[in-house]
């Protein structure tokens, strides 16, 4: 009965939509590795700008963004402007 219970809990936690499972089939790895660390933080997936150089994730806290590039690069501080 427990586990029964407990499974329900863990289900019901479960906060991803569909548009985010599209956003996290975008990601490479190592973005995949960085956002679960920024996650911890409080950072959600916003969504992924494509451009030559490749995907970037643009993660948001609390209005305040994050990049992860490709390789897997953080930057918490990134010089953009959020519409």
């Amino acid at each position: 009965m427990q586990a029964t219970s407990m499974k329900e809990v863990l289900l019901e936690r479960r906060h991803d939509t569909p548009e985010q499972s599209n956003l996290w089939d975008q990601l490479s790895s190592a973005q995949k590795f960085a956002t679960n660390s920024l996650n911890q933080f409080g950072y959600d997936l916003a969504f992924v700008r494509s451009s030559t150089n490749g995907n970037m994730a643009i993660l948001l806290c609390n209005g305040s963004p994050a990049t992860i590039t490709g390789e897997g690069e953080i930057n918490t501080s990134p010089q953009i402007t959020i519409r």
